[in-house]
């Protein structure tokens, strides 16, 4: 890659800078050089291995409206079936593991997963989103039953303003259901009631979801011509899935890229910029204890916008003032091998053990700190070495330096599995293994001073040779796909020789679901 004259330094290892590095190296001339400030890759979507199993972070579902996204993934894994785009969104009526390789010989291989995430609450479980099924009556019992569907009626007929997200979810699904369902969980996430966040959250994670859609799903359902444009995303079935996990995909990708002749530089920190105008020139960096500085014909950042701020001289005192505030939420997740649940599958789903068919759960009680369960036997059965036993992540949602951030891993993990036991999940004596993992900023926050980001927004376009990409890079809470599409749009910039960024910054804008086909979008 000798040839290659101009470089662009790219900040962040996860997709987004993976994927920039990828089109960089087939679409132009410029050399990509990729500085992650961890020994991992793959960011926040990385699988992190724990003896013979293996965790996801988070949950990391694989599935996009766009087709350049599942092009993308398909170029780098195969997958069990080969499903089209409808079939992972509405369900297929034929099985969708005929043909494709078999992961069982081959190692590197996309899986296709069914989609099953519920909500325990009441020490029972309930359909995600909220269903008009018997059970949910049932589980809800008559006085709540009653109270939440005149509280719907309410809402369709009297809209709130939806000037923060308690009001979005009110308008969608009534205010009993959101005090039952959306509030404490929300509240758990993001460490702030609903009603001092930004409306724009919901607009982005739930969209066009709402108590009538969701019915209107069901009802259809067995009728309708399957039209994966046309189906909420969170009513998606079934997804793709890396067979080792969401990380496996990333370090494939990794590979892909030093094969071109891309250079990926891990454990090294970006400490600031040089600039010359409206131009940054170099990245000041650290490395194995050793400072200097990376000359830069392009720039592309998926680092905290905070971070990044803090890295320029001569920054206007209210653009500091918003970046430095920005909110962020940090999260722990702890790993616990268990000989059994305790919970009984009463679903009509077979699964390997006859455990409960859930990808992850959303814990709802009021009377315990875990927001969300994975089994990640659930996700793909390679994660675990012993499929005898279950494998479970636990998910809090903290603030670094909070109480829960600086307790120690064993009192950590003897909290959460205490935890567990107080609803009647799992017993102490099953654990068999155990681990604490923390990430820092996973989820940017909408609330504070992030009304102003635009005041940052603009000062980082004035920039002409600076892409902001990813989740952080955009302080947005983009999944995997937005993340590619966000890199993927400024390398077009860069290949076109555009200094215009509103179309990497309209990745994930759009009341509709922006992974579309439609090119007018674009």
């Amino acid at each position: 890659m000798a040839e290659k004259k101009r470089h662009a330094v790219i900040i962040g290892a996860g997709p987004a800078g993976l994927t920039a590095a990828y089109e960089l190296l087939k679409k132009t001339d410029i050399l990509p050089i990729i500085i992650e400030e961890s020994p991992y890759i793959g960011g926040i979507s990385r699988t992190a291995q724990v003896g013979g199993n293996r965790m996801d972070l988070g949950g990391h579902r694989f599935f996009s409206k766009d087709e350049r996204v599942t092009e993308f993934w398909n170029e780098l894994m195969p997958t069990q079936g080969a499903p089209s785009a409808d079939d992972l969104i509405t369900g297929s009526e034929k099985p969708l593991a005929e043909g494709g390789p078999d992961p069982e010989k081959e190692d590197r291989v996309m899986l296709v997963r069914t989609r099953v995430s519920r909500i325990f609450f009441l020490r029972k479980f309930f359909d995600y989103p909220i269903s008009m099924k018997a059970e949910t009556f049932k589980n809800m019992g008559f006085k709540r039953t009653v109270k939440a569907g005149f509280g719907y009626l309410k809402s369709v007929v009297s809209k709130k303003p939806e000037t923060n997200l308690k009001n979005f979810y009110i308008n969608r699904f009534g205010k009993p259901l959101y005090e039952m369902f959306f509030e404490d969980y929300t509240t758990k996430l993001w460490g702030v009631n609903p009603e001092n966040i930004s409306a724009d959250w919901g607009a982005q994670r739930v969209k066009g979801l709402s108590l009538r859609k969701a019915v209107w799903d069901m009802l259809t359902k067995p009728f309708r011509k399957k039209d994966a444009k046309n189906v909420e995303t969170s009513l998606i079935e079934q997804f793709l899935y890396p067979k080792k996990g969401p990380g496996q995909l990333w370090e494939t990708l990794a590979d892909k890229v030093a094969d071109l002749g891309g250079v990926i530089l891990t454990e090294t920190r970006a400490l600031g910029f040089v600039t010359e105008g409206n131009t940054v020139t170099g990245v000041k960096l650290v490395r194995e204890g050793k400072e200097s500085v990376l000359d830069c014909d392009y720039l592309l950042s998926s680092m905290p916008v905070k971070d990044l701020v803090a890295g320029f001289e001569n920054v206007p005192e209210n653009v500091r003032e918003v970046a430095e505030g920005l909110p962020y939420r940090d999260f722990i997740t702890v790993g616990l091998l268990v000989d059994k649940l305790l919970l009984q599958n009463k679903t009509k789903m077979k699964t390997v053990g006859g455990i409960i068919p859930d990808c992850w759960i959303y814990i709802q009680e009021r009377d315990v700190k875990i927001g969300r369960l994975q089994i990640f036997n659930n996700w793909s059965p390679y994660m675990v070495e012993d499929r005898d036993k279950v494998w479970m992540g636990l998910e809090y949602f903290c603030n670094e330096g909070d109480e829960m951030w600086n307790m120690d891993d064993k009192a950590f993990i003897d909290f959460a599995v205490s935890e567990l036991e107080k609803i009647d999940i799992i017993k102490k004596e099953d654990v068999r293994d155990s681990v604490r993992i923390r990430v820092k900023k996973a989820y940017p926050a909408y609330f504070g001073v992030y009304s102003r980001f635009d005041e940052v927004k603009s000062f980082l376009d004035g920039f002409d040779n600076l892409f902001c990409i990813g989740r952080n890079g955009q302080h947005r809470y983009n999944n995997m796909d937005h993340s590619m599409l966000t890199a993927m749009e400024a390398v077009g910039c860069i290949a076109s020789g555009s200094t215009d960024k509103s179309v990497v910054w309209n990745v994930n804008t759009e009341k509709e679901y922006h992974e579309t086909s439609d090119k007018k979008a674009r």
